[in-house]
């Protein structure tokens, strides 16, 4: 299973871990491995099954696109972050 790391402010929807292990082959699959788990979770992140606005995926350390079809294997990291406007 991969890592998720959950930002503080969406650590009520984990019960205050700030880490969760979930399972998928792309992360939009964890997203829904995360939803049955913690249910609330995919509404959060998702706008149908895309990211919602305002916020960032990375995958090792790599920001993955908005559609979430990027692969994810067991070793894998994920973290979701408030995305970062530039001006």
């Amino acid at each position: 299973m991969a890592t998720v790391h959950i930002p503080a402010a969406m650590r009520t929807l984990t019960g205050g871990l700030s880490h969760v292990e979930a399972s998928g082959e792309t992360v939009l699959a964890v997203v829904r491995d995360l939803e049955a788990r913690h249910p609330g979770f995919e509404a959060r992140v998702l706008d149908g099954d895309r990211l919602r606005a305002g916020l960032a995926v990375f995958l090792n350390g790599e920001q993955v696109p908005p559609h979430l079809r990027s692969r994810v294997v067991a070793e894998d990291r994920i973290y979701f972050a408030p995305a970062i406007g530039g001006g």
